[in-house]
């Protein structure tokens, strides 16, 4: 008898709450469908799950952007009690950690925020934006004027972390490293920057490179992970 693949019965969910506008629901069922393959090292339905889940992420982003609100917290008084579906940066003497746990109690609450982290200025007067997953990932960028951030530079300081995530995935790897090792690699780094669209292709092509790729024994190693309550 044959029995049905279960990544197929997540992407006709998937399908229909991304036709219903519910983008917070597919992104999540995206994220489920995507390890669930990973585990199974179904790597084609892994790049097939890549287009629901971008997406499904550029309708998150794009309605947070869209309220031109960002709610700017550096202690807990800062963030409201019912938090809305905008943008949130978080500043000192949060750390990054503490954006992602608001992100996932967020999501969980059925919110779709849209959050970065800043650290201390830095002595050439820039702003470290920083994601975490299971990396961390690091990018200085140009403070706003007056250091009143609008939901422009907030874009463009998310588009610049992931474009960095991108370049510290692909330096990760050495050039006879599996491909499945690769694909882990962009893993490593989703929860750092979930709404960039080029990310999510650049892991889309890691999983295309990784189909029928021959298995491996070797155990993956990478280097020290950055401490994510650092400054």
């Amino acid at each position: 008898m044959h029995l049905p693949n279960p990544v197929d019965e997540m992407m006709e969910a998937i399908s229909v709450a991304l036709a219903r506008g519910l983008h917070l629901d597919a992104a999540i069922s995206c994220r489920r469908a995507l390890m669930f393959a990973r585990n199974t090292n179904d790597f084609a339905s892994m790049a097939r799950i890549c287009l629901p889940m971008l997406e499904a992420q550029r309708g998150i982003r794009l309605a947070a952007l869209e309220t031109k609100t960002i709610i700017t917290a550096g202690d807990s008084t800062d963030i409201p009690t019912d938090p809305k579906s905008c943008c949130y940066l978080f500043a000192p003497n949060f750390v990054g950690v503490d954006a992602r746990r608001f992100r996932a109690a967020a999501n969980d609450a059925g919110i779709g925020a849209f959050v970065l982290t800043r650290e201390p200025t830095t002595s050439k007067g820039r702003w470290p934006i920083v994601g975490v997953a299971d990396r961390v990932v690091r990018v200085q960028v140009n403070p706003p004027e007056e250091h009143h951030p609008t939901t422009e530079w907030f874009a463009g300081a998310a588009e610049a972390l992931g474009d960095q995530a991108i370049i510290d995935a692909k330096k990760a790897s050495d050039p006879d490293d599996p491909k499945q090792w690769i694909v882990d690699d962009f893993l490593d780094r989703l929860d750092a920057c979930p709404e960039h669209e080029k990310f999510i292709k650049a892991l889309a092509d890691a999983c295309q490179r990784a189909i029928n790729a021959p298995p491996t024994a070797r155990k993956r190693r990478r280097g020290i992970i950055d401490d994510p309550y650092s400054f």
